[in-house]
């Protein structure tokens, strides 16, 4: 599961550098327009994914803005990894006598 998360973070890095190198140099004809409606769609999901982290994992976990900014840049990704760290917590405290 944990490479399947690393796969994941470096494909959505690429994305993201793909969608940035747009904004800063506009790449022509549709696929320019395609990857701008692209990066509104993702930064509008990430901004959800937000959300959702904050009201799951404020009670588990204390989170600093390097946990938000992490959700943020790999969406889904993040919150596997969150969620796993999260669970072997509670699999631990379950553990103790």
């Amino acid at each position: 599961m944990k490479w399947m998360i690393l796969a994941g973070k470096l494909i959505t890095l690429g994305a993201w550098a793909m969608m940035g190198y747009n904004l800063i140099s506009p790449l022509g004809g549709d696929i320019g327009t395609l990857l701008t409606i692209l990066f509104a769609i993702t930064v509008l999901m990430h901004l959800m994914q937000l959300g959702v982290f904050h009201l799951l994992f404020k009670k588990l976990m204390p989170l600093n803005g390097r946990d938000y900014l992490n959700v943020f840049a790999f969406g889904v990704f993040a919150l596997l990894e969150y969620r796993a760290k999260a669970m072997a917590h509670y699999a631990a405290e379950a553990r103790r006598p």
